[in-house]
């Protein structure tokens, strides 16, 4: 059995890094693919993971919303400074449009409901640069054909 933390031998804190590291690996994407989604580099990512630099505030921010969590939840026990991590939102925007879209879809489909969304999803198509995104509305569209047939 592991000994219990005390004052002379205190709890590691976890690394910020590692979490990110790990919420990437969770979602199968490379540093560059979550490079881009930042609008860092790749290299920019590799830091942060490796814990060489400090994620502002704004990074924190789109990375909770990435990881699909809050801000600070992403950052909560963590080795993230308490004075940054009181500057950070309390929410984050959780979806793209495709995901809301591709929902509201769903929905719709469950509903018999599915007049004119081929041509929202062909529209969504050409202003969408992510190759997952893509592939997605891709199979949406598929999946439209088959059930109008």
């Amino acid at each position: 059995m592991a000994a219990l933390p005390d004052a002379a031998n205190p709890a590691p804190v976890p690394s910020l890094g590692r979490r990110i590291a790990a919420g990437r690996a969770a979602l199968g994407w490379t540093q560059q693919e979550l490079a881009d989604r930042l609008g860092a580099s790749r290299a920019a990512v590799s830091h942060l993971e490796a814990g060489l630099s400090l994620p502002s505030e704004r990074t924190v921010a789109l990375l909770a919303g990435i990881f699909k969590c809050e801000a600070v939840d992403l950052v909560g026990g963590t080795d993230y400074p308490i004075a940054k991590a009181e500057r950070l939102p309390a929410v984050v925007c959780r979806y793209t449009e495709v995901e809301l879209q591709l929902r509201l879809l769903e929905a719709d489909e469950a509903n018999g409901r599915t007049d004119g969304w081929t041509e929202r999803l062909r529209l969504l198509l050409k202003a969408t640069w992510d190759r997952r995104e893509r592939e997605a509305i891709d199979e949406a569209l598929r999946r439209l054909r088959r059930t109008s047939r």
